[in-house]
């Protein structure tokens, strides 16, 4: 894992600020926690033999690299650029969340935890982190909304089998925010045994920056895929943000790459006119949540909004730090779709590529629906598909009375 810079800038620094966000903003007693997790990531991080275990999980274990698929028949009913759908929905445990489980519950085995705790939205954090710890051998506790667990009963299953401990959090909106709150009351509890295993880019330093390098591993393969598979760098790369975690892991490799355009989806909910989105970066502006500074959605005392997606992945205040960053360099950017192009979205890959996409990832299907048909046909997309959408299956039958 290589260190990151961007015009000469560390991305994060030493203090764990990317330009203005990111940083700690906690109690000094968890200051000295989130300290000693990132003497040890740093020190794990150079370690040979963590790098071949971890690689050897992706490959054997995964199954990694995932595919990069040429939707043809999709972009022809578009007529306009070329459609590529990176397949992370096909990794183990159906989503890109996997990837960083795995690095965060070797970390947690390495530092000697007893526990792993974690909060999750739409399941798929959940589920990949009860996965990793069942591997290595650590319990698990997993704090989710009870709105979320209504809507995503297979990944809830899942959990329990996999040996989790679920906790079912009916606080405020009892949505992701709420799972976040009561799964950091559970870490503060004893955070010398305990490691929180924060399930995006986001929160105090050093997990923005850890889940990213975790994560990265998906733009270095879109980047090898696609000089194979169409000799060039793609035009661009889409992904869906809520924290933010399948964005900066499909982005990382190419921020360099200025020929690359890199498009990230915030969910617009009902409507940007409305008080029912997730549009952080569209519409919120900076100030802290979860200990970290990034942009937030905010009522006038300062307070989060409560927020809304039809994709529990997404349904969060706050954004990661460096995508924060990269929005106001200009680097990525934003856009939105609404649940309604989500679902149309969702229906549309599913019927015309035989490709069920998670609700999150059907943001980014959206925008590529959406624009190709604008541009000419030998510009190329890629999509970051990030999950599957098994888990969407009788939530999105039930909407449209199939």
């Amino acid at each position: 894992m290589t260190e990151h810079h961007l015009n000469g800038v560390a991305l994060p620094n030493e203090q764990g600020f990317f330009g203005e966000y990111g940083g700690q903003f906690i109690p000094p007693h968890l200051k000295k926690a989130m300290d000693d997790i990132n003497v040890a990531y740093e020190e794990i991080r150079q370690q040979p033999e963590f790098q071949q275990e971890l690689q050897d999980l992706f490959t054997y274990y995964v199954g990694r690299p995932s595919p990069l698929f040429h939707a043809r028949r999709l972009s022809e009913q578009l007529s306009g650029a070329q459609i590529y759908l990176k397949r992370e929905d096909l990794n183990h445990t159906g989503a890109h969340k996997i990837n960083h489980c795995l690095g965060e519950a070797l970390l947690a085995k390495y530092m000697g935890k007893t526990k792993v705790i974690a909060e999750t939205g739409a399941g798929q954090h959940g589920v990949a982190l009860a996965t990793a710890c069942a591997l290595v051998g650590i319990p698990c506790e997993i704090h989710m909304g009870q709105v979320d667990i209504e809507k995503e009963h297979p990944n809830v299953v899942k959990m329990k089998i996999l040996g989790a401990t679920l906790i079912s959090v009916t606080r405020g909106t009892a949505t992701l925010k709420d799972a976040v709150d009561s799964a950091f009351e559970e870490y503060l509890k004893d955070p010398e045994n305990y490691i929180y295993a924060i399930g995006s880019v986001v929160g105090p330093h050093p997990f923005p920056k850890m889940v990213r390098d975790f994560q990265a591993i998906i733009g270095k393969e879109i980047k090898q895929q696609a000089q194979t598979q169409f000799k060039q760098l793609p035009d661009y790369i889409v992904a869906c943000v809520g924290g933010g975690s399948n964005a900066m892991g499909a982005f990382t490799e190419f921020l360099a790459d200025d020929q690359v355009k890199l498009i990230g989806v915030e969910p617009a909910g009902h409507g940007l006119q409305t008080t029912q989105h997730s549009a952080t970066l569209t519409l919120g502006k900076p100030g802290q949540i979860h200990g970290m500074a990034c942009y937030v959605l905010e009522d006038e005392k300062g307070q989060p909004l409560p927020v809304h997606s039809i994709a529990s992945g997404l349904d969060y205040p706050g954004v990661g730090p460096q995508h924060s960053y990269l929005k106001d360099i200009g680097r990525v950017q934003y856009e939105t779709a609404t649940d309604q192009e989500c679902l149309d979205a969702f229906m549309t890959l599913s019927r015309v590529e035989g490709i069920i996409p998670a609700l999150e990832s059907s943001h980014a299907v959206a925008w590529a629906i959406r624009e190709a048909g604008k541009l000419p046909k030998n510009v190329n997309i890629v999509v970051n598909v990030s999950g599957r959408g098994d888990k969407d299956a009788d939530y999105v039958a039930e909407k449209l009375g199939l």
